[in-house]
């Protein structure tokens, strides 16, 4: 059965009201504060490292803006050769859209908070916004056929992304968070219009009219997952002490690694099966 647009509006106001929350428990809520300054110190202990460090900022440097807008216009202008206005021009409005709303957030809720580690100006995160809104951008834009790999690759460096904003001290993981949750508002509202749109007058050249069975639509996240999961697995099996003497060490890295993890794979997926059709 297709995806309503009503299930989308939803999705989008879901996303909306998360974003809410997120901002008022990292702001207003001292728990949630002091969990999050936590995570942010851990995740910089690894900026001293020359590899994790030459990483990170080699993943920011991809949502620069100069390097951001070659992505943006490769996708617009591919999107346009394969026939599809409508997809191109509903990409470029939830890019856009979702930056442009980033940025005036940030400025509209700058505030400092405690320990003055990042500029008050930094909820929800540009970097991490950019790189999601192009991920689900590209979802949209793919054929069905690809959409589940676009899905998890876009997942990954939206991920690789959010971590390396933390690793390098630009941002904390809430606004990593905020910035994932407002990239998939937007994505989520615009897929509710085209699927209006697309009621009103069918097309089979709309995002929505393309086919891909749920089971193709999660392979390729899943299996993104799943080899995660092997890795962790692996490492435990292998090196339980070490493991665990880690994890101990670093309780609230791996829970913000977890999270950032977890809510970019699950926005991801989210988008991919709210435009395909089984």
């Amino acid at each position: 059965m297709p995806i309503r647009p009503r299930t989308a509006a939803l999705g989008a106001g879901a996303c909306t009201a998360l974003l809410a929350v997120v901002w008022f428990a990292a702001f207003h809520i001292g728990f949630f504060g002091h969990a999050d300054e936590s995570i942010y110190i851990q995740f910089g202990d690894l900026h001293g490292h020359g590899r994790v460090e030459w990483v990170a900022h080699h993943m920011v440097s991809l949502i620069n803006v100069d390097h951001y807008a070659i992505w943006v216009a490769a996708l617009i202008v591919i999107t346009l050769l394969r026939g599809r206005p409508r997809s191109a021009f509903a990409a470029g409005v939830i890019i856009l859209g979702a930056n442009a709303s980033t940025e005036l957030l940030k400025h509209a809720l700058a505030a400092p908070r405690d320990g003055w580690l990042v500029p008050p100006v930094s909820w929800p995160s540009g970097h991490s916004t950019g790189a999601m809104s192009l991920a689900l951008a590209a979802v949209l834009c793919a054929p069905a056929r690809l959409r589940p790999a676009v899905a998890a690759v876009g997942a990954v460096l939206a991920v690789a992304v959010g971590y390396s904003v933390v690793a390098t001290g630009m941002h904390y993981p809430s606004d990593v968070l905020g910035g994932f949750l407002m990239a998939t508002a937007w994505a989520l509202a615009i897929v509710a219009a085209l699927l209006r749109a697309e009621q009103w007058r069918p097309s089979s050249t709309t995002p929505a009219g393309e086919r891909v069975s749920v089971g193709a639509a999660l392979g390729a996240p899943g299996a993104v997952l799943l080899a995660a999961l092997a890795l962790g697995a692996i490492a435990l099996v292998t090196r339980p002490h070490q493991v665990a003497s880690y994890i101990r060490l670093h309780e609230a890295f791996v829970v913000g690694a977890l999270g950032i993890a977890a809510l970019g794979f699950t926005l991801a997926t989210g988008m991919l099966l709210s435009v395909r059709r089984s």
